[in-house]
């Protein structure tokens, strides 16, 4: 019987991401990872059926958590209850947690896309010529919608957050092993948000992404903060996705992917010795 570490890493090999190959990820990743552990992969909806039988569970490309709310609420009393090892870890304050995380930084003065989630709250935002209404818990843009500043007032509150639509000139993710930057990617055209190019970073853009990492608190786990550049050059935090960001591995040289796969391993032996 080995002495290896035992990881069950969950994935959705078939989730129909627009531009994006989940499988081929999960295949080539997984492929370095048993260079080092014991690996066996299942789908989100058999995990907690698993989990007792490995040292740590690895949440990789699992598909958005709207579409099996109940079993992922279930996954995770069911860590708890055991005391089994998540990765990334189940403390997370970013997507993890729903996007309250967005209200939260608005109200603490962060650079963020302004956010609200109540009527009475709707003239903080500044003006737009739309604006985007969002489920607390999508993704995707799964129930993504665009309303005139007039028809806000009327929307049923408690589930959706509303934003201004910004006119940004790009987006950018930057990519993160525990507090360890990696690389970072961006979508020249707007219009083709999964067409992405590598990016070369400036010293401002890596304090704003980190700023968001060190706010998470996570000491263990794969990060991607998501942002936009705004109009008047500043970046705007977009997303902080801790619970299962695709990495779009396929979209960095080589030796990029080679350094992120070295950089997880590692990750991983520090979480499951921790």
């Amino acid at each position: 019987m080995s002495d290896r570490p035992r990881l069950l890493y969950v994935t959705d090999l078939a989730y129909p991401a627009r531009g994006r190959r989940y499988g081929d990820e999960d295949v080539h990743l997984g492929a370095r990872l048993r260079e080092d552990f014991d690996l066996a992969l299942c789908h989100p909806l058999d995990a907690a059926a698993l989990m007792d039988a490995f040292d740590a569970v690895v949440v990789r490309n699992s598909g958005p958590v709207l579409g099996y709310r109940k079993e992922y609420e279930a996954f995770r009393e069911r860590a708890r209850a055991l005391g089994t090892r998540v990765y990334n870890p189940l403390h997370g304050r970013g997507d993890m947690a729903g996007k309250r995380y967005l209200l939260d930084l608005t109200a603490a003065g962060h650079p963020v896309i302004p956010t609200v989630d109540r009527p009475e709250d709707l003239h903080r935002l500044p003006e737009a010529a739309s604006y985007a209404v969002k489920p607390r818990t999508g993704a995707d843009s799964i129930g993504l919608r665009f309303l005139p500043y007039e028809q806000l007032a009327g929307l049923a509150y408690g589930d959706v957050l509303v934003q201004p639509r910004v006119d940004f000139r790009y987006e950018v993710s930057f990519y993160f092993v525990d507090d360890l930057f990696q690389y970072a990617l961006y979508a020249p055209d707007p219009e083709r948000r999964w067409v992405l190019e590598p990016y070369e970073p400036t010293a401002d853009d890596l304090a704003f992404a980190r700023r968001f990492v060190d706010w998470n608190t996570l000491d263990h786990g794969v990060q991607r903060v998501d942002a936009c550049r705004a109009p008047d050059g500043g970046l705007l935090l977009v997303e902080l996705e801790d619970l299962n960001p695709y990495l779009s591995l396929d979209r960095v040289p080589e030796a990029v992917r080679a350094r992120f796969a070295e950089a997880l391993v590692r990750s991983l032996r520090a979480f499951l010795a921790a």
